[in-house]
């Protein structure tokens, strides 16, 4: 491609309303440019890093058995209705009216559409495993939309649904996805981990997320030291605290007047003990009205996810010190569980703690020496708080660290939560009618491209590894009013594109300070440079985006070295 003939704007300055690096940077590149709040048109070379991520997830998928299709994006509310889902989704779900008076809906997920086309056309055993996917615009109305690609609106995926006999089935089928989407995310030159995961709306029993790794990531991983574990943060346990044989004494509970000490750091220091020696009562709404405290160490925090998913709440959200006041008739600060008239639940920690200090459900006034079974009971007791950097490993007992990452896909063990919800049934070998057990397997195709550009930048621009690079190599000409460089430019551009290799040709008449900024900011791996030296001297620039390592070579040298370099660079 000549870039005289490319739609290609790229800018100066760095947008204002770009947050995020990839954002700042897809927009000064001239890869996207925004409608709407949310919504972006993909400009060409945007388009031509997207289409070659597809490629590879269709490569990978097709390998490992599944089958593409292409659904409606508009779908039927009934279908959703069936599920159970056209509530319990939220408001991310943009629902719409026809002219018909017919509730329909733009599908952010496809997993009802999927089951109902199942339902419909696979009635037997011998028809199974089934393994479909497509790669497909969707759209979740985001409340507050940002960060450009990494979380807007409207945005392309790749999503796969599974349909097995049994449970066994389904696990291949799930370890086959596995191996596909680490073979995916190497193939695309990411550094990621694959990491256990909550399953959220889509349900399901167990999943995986894949994180591409990235100092600017949105989401905190958790990873072991010692060993292959790894979770995200709404999942990542840590090994059980040893409990002692010793146990001391218990003491008698004792009120103690604690005047304005509210805070962990404030009735700490009043009391002249540890934060690790007082449990806070955190005060939760769940599905906005129904309360519940939540005990946890004092220099511990509430995972909210795990808290969600053990009292089968849909959302929950830390009440405010009007919402504490109303549903348990104490000020914040001062709450405790002995005597409290809402529900309770504990972190495990607690249950192993003597001796510790609580609120007295009463202003200014606090219980020292407390003891879980002896001066209160909770409802239920739980893993519930966050994961935090040195915690030991729950399967190697190693030390924990913390990392960021950016979510690019996910995949889920379904079970037959959606086939049940639509009576998706098939006949078995006996002839007795079964429930498809089902898998679910997302990428974010758009996603991934931004994920690249976060990992991979620097202050000149982007540095895209070369199997989703737009072109694989910019061929510069720096004398563009020199026929002999001219025509050099021509030769290599020629031969390059006859071996296979991506060219951008910058033929345009500008400054070669503006050529080589243009070069660096889109991400191009390899740059040739072919001026002032190639006239004097028949030598052209080579230079690695990746490194910066640059070589000269002659016109025929610097062909056999692009062609090897690009070569190697996509064997990943």
């Amino acid at each position: 491609m000549r870039f005289s003939q490319l739609l290609l704007p790229t800018l100066k300055e760095t947008p204002a309303e770009a947050e995020v690096v990839s954002h700042q940077l897809m927009l000064r590149a001239g890869f996207i440019r925004k409608l709407t709040s949310g919504i972006y048109t993909y400009l060409p070379l945007g388009l031509a890093s997207i289409r070659k991520v597809e490629r590879i997830v269709r490569e990978e998928m097709n390998r490992a058995g599944a089958q593409e299709l292409l659904m409606p994006m508009v779908q039927p509310a009934d279908l959703w209705q069936e599920s159970g889902r056209w509530e319990k989704y939220g408001p991310e779900l943009l629902r719409f009216e026809d002219r018909h008076g017919r509730m329909s809906c733009l599908g952010p997920t496809h997993e009802e559409v999927i089951t109902d086309l199942v339902r419909k056309t696979v009635h037997s055993y011998r028809q199974l495993p089934v393994n479909l996917y497509q790669i497909q615009t969707k759209f979740r109305d985001e409340i507050r939309p940002r960060f450009g690609l990494m979380r807007g609106r409207e945005f392309i995926m790749k999503d796969g649904y599974s349909f097995d006999a049994d449970e066994k089935g389904a696990e291949i089928t799930y370890k086959k996805m596995y191996d596909a989407y680490h073979r995916i995310f190497e193939r695309c030159g990411l550094k990621f981990r694959s990491v256990e995961a909550d399953t959220g709306a889509i349900g399901g029993s167990f999943s995986h997320e894949f994180m591409v790794l990235a100092e600017t990531g949105e989401d905190t991983l958790v990873m072991c030291k010692e060993c292959a574990y790894a979770a995200n943060m709404e999942k990542a346990s840590c090994m059980k605290p040893e409990v002692s044989h010793d146990k001391p004494e218990l003491l008698p509970l004792e009120k103690v007047e604690t005047p304005g000490k509210r805070k962990v750091k404030a009735v700490t220091e009043f009391l002249d003990i540890k934060p690790q020696e007082l449990v806070k009562t955190m005060v939760y709404m769940a599905d906005d009205t129904k309360p519940v405290a939540v005990l946890v160490r004092g220099d511990r925090e509430v995972q909210p996810v795990k808290l969600k998913n053990l009292i089968g709440a849909i959302e929950v959200e830390l009440a405010d010190d009007k919402q504490v006041f109303d549903s348990a008739g104490v000020p914040s600060g001062y709450l405790g569980p002995v005597g409290i008239k809402i529900p309770v639940v504990a972190d495990r920690e607690v249950t192993e703690m003597c001796n510790f200090a609580i609120g007295a459900n009463e202003k200014n006034y606090h219980f020292v020496n407390a003891n879980f079974g002896r001066d209160f009971e909770v409802d239920q007791v739980a893993d519930l708080r966050m994961v935090t950097e040195g915690d030991r490993c729950p399967e190697c007992g190693g030390s924990l660290l913390l990392t960021k990452g950016i979510e690019v896909g996910h995949i889920f063990k379904l079970g037959t939560s959606y086939s049940e919800a639509l009576q998706a049934t098939f006949l078995d070998n006996n002839g007795v009618e079964k429930t498809f057990v089902m898998g679910c397997f997302g990428i974010g195709v758009s996603r991934t491209v931004a994920a690249a550009i976060e990992q991979g930048h620097d202050k000149d621009g982007i540095i895209f590894p070369a199997p989703i690079a737009p072109f694989h190599v910019a061929l510069l000409n720096l004398s563009t009013k020199d026929e002999k460089v001219t025509a050099a430019v021509e030769d290599l551009y020629e031969k390059l594109q006859k071996k296979g290799v991506e060219v951008l040709m910058d033929d345009r008449d500008e400054r070669p300070g503006v050529k080589f900024k243009d070069a660096d900011l889109i991400g191009v791996p390899y740059r040739v440079v072919v001026g002032k030296s190639y006239a004097k001297e028949g030598l052209v620039e080579i230079r690695s985006r990746i490194d910066g390592e640059t070589v000269s070579a002659t016109s025929d040298e610097a062909v056999a070295m692009v062609l090897e370099k690009v070569r190697a660079a996509l064997e990943v």
